[in-house]
């Protein structure tokens, strides 16, 4: 009977110290799920990065058809107020300076301007 226990111990020993040795199938399994789980957040950033550039450029492209679609009067100045409204619009909606530049086509100095007026209260519309 003691040599049973004897025996039960010494192969419970060897089992316990052997179980250090092992590969954990759980840690691996959970490695995995985690590099699937970041492939899957840098996809969805790039994919909403991509979205964004999208919606930008539609929105830009749909200001730019409504300004061409406005008639210029003779006598008015490239920057009537409509356009004004245009820069001012496209600026409180995060628009770059450079970027409202090039889709009104005027420069980055004059849409600076515009907004520095509308700031101090210079230009009313």
């Amino acid at each position: 009977m003691i040599y049973v226990i004897g025996t039960l111990a010494a192969v419970a020993l060897g089992l316990f110290i052997l179980s250090y040795f092992m590969n954990d199938r759980m840690k691996e399994l959970e490695n995995q799920v985690e590099q699937v789980n970041m492939t899957m957040m840098q996809s969805n950033y790039q994919l909403k990065k991509k979205m964004k550039v999208l919606e930008e450029e539609l929105l830009a492209e749909d200001l730019t058809q409504e300004i061409m679609k406005q008639p210029l009067k003779k006598k008015e100045a490239p920057r009537s107020l409509p356009l004004v409204d245009t820069v001012l619009s496209m600026y409180q909606k995060g628009y770059k300076t450079h970027y409202i530049a090039k889709q009104t086509n005027l420069s980055e100095y004059d849409v600076q301007s515009m907004i520095q007026q509308q700031k101090t209260g210079g230009v009313q519309s």
